[in-house]
């Protein structure tokens, strides 16, 4: 009677419940997943939870100091700053939360492909990766961006593919780890084709690497989202969003700070909560980021 095998591979289930356990167990990273679940929810049911419409403009309260009836006070358009806080964050979550998988993704498998493949093209693969990343991200962006509009239908793929530029670096490292085992010599030696290698050979020894950097990948490009629209070409007015609302309220500071404090509490705790939760992943899953790190 055959007998069940007691070395089978944990469910993807049960290994995801046992990620989260390890990463709920370390104070920093229980700190950081709860700062992100927190925005997250925010994200979803910030328009039921916002005491005031965001667009809703009144001149009799203009630059109103916090009070009970507006706890972070009013911009100098007369809207209620917290309502325009608690919303500030979807567009930026929407945006990044999208382009990050997509920047993963395509950069993941031409790095893990180009590794695989070596030699010369390679080698020429990682001089034009060096030649994007030596120049500053903005005014790539920014190229685009002006070319093409700044509606979210451009945003996303822009995000995605400058992002997922270094993303080919993290792959390729974590590939050439892993080209020259047994497994994979094994692998070639059977005649496997290199799609075939990818998925069951490499992909599965990578896979934690681009998980980690993906959750940093996001923090900064939600930097970057925040940043554009501080410039002007993120999001349009009315909509509420942290860069925006630091980019309008810039001008008063002297005397209502609180304008520019409460977006900047926003965009800075979720970034923190973000951080947080990649170093509690990275040391669960056993990455060490300090190899990982692009040059």
């Amino acid at each position: 009677m055959a007998v069940a095998s007691t070395n089978a591979r944990p469910s993807v289930a049960s290994r995801f419940l046992g990620v989260i356990a390890d990463i709920t167990s370390r104070p920093s990273g229980a700190i950081g997943l709860a700062l992100v679940t927190f925005h997250l929810f925010l994200a979803i049911f910030g328009p039921w939870l916002a005491p005031y419409d965001y667009k809703a403009v009144d001149a009799n309260l203009m630059m109103q100091a916090p009070s009970g009836a507006h706890w972070f006070g009013t911009d100098h358009l007369g809207r209620d700053t917290f309502s325009r806080t608690l919303l500030g964050g979807r567009e930026a979550i929407l945006v990044t939360g999208i382009a990050t998988p997509i920047a993963v993704l395509w950069g993941g498998f031409v790095g893990i492909f180009f590794g695989l493949v070596g030699g010369r093209l390679d080698d020429v693969l990682m001089r034009v990766v060096d030649a994007f990343l030596s120049l500053p991200w903005i005014l790539k962006m920014l190229v685009l961006i002006v070319t093409f509009g700044t509606g979210i239908e451009v945003l996303i793929p822009t995000l995605a593919f400058f992002y997922g530029i270094p993303v080919i670096r993290i792959a390729r490292a974590a590939t050439h780890d892993v080209v020259a085992r047994d497994f994979v010599q094994a692998a070639r030696a059977r005649g496997h084709g290199r799609i075939t290698i990818i998925r069951r050979e490499l992909l599965p020894n990578v896979r934690d690497a681009l998980l980690v950097e993906g959750a940093m990948r996001w923090s900064w490009m939600l930097l970057a989202f925040s940043s554009l629209s501080f410039l002007g070409f993120g999001v349009s007015p009315p909509t509420p969003d942290w860069g925006l609302m630091i980019a309008d309220a810039r001008g008063f500071m002297s005397f209502a700070p609180w304008g520019v404090l409460a977006p900047v509490l926003g965009l800075s705790s979720l970034i923190i909560g973000i951080n947080l939760t990649a170093d509690a992943l990275a040391k669960a899953l056993g990455i060490d980021r300090a190899q990982k790190a692009p040059v």
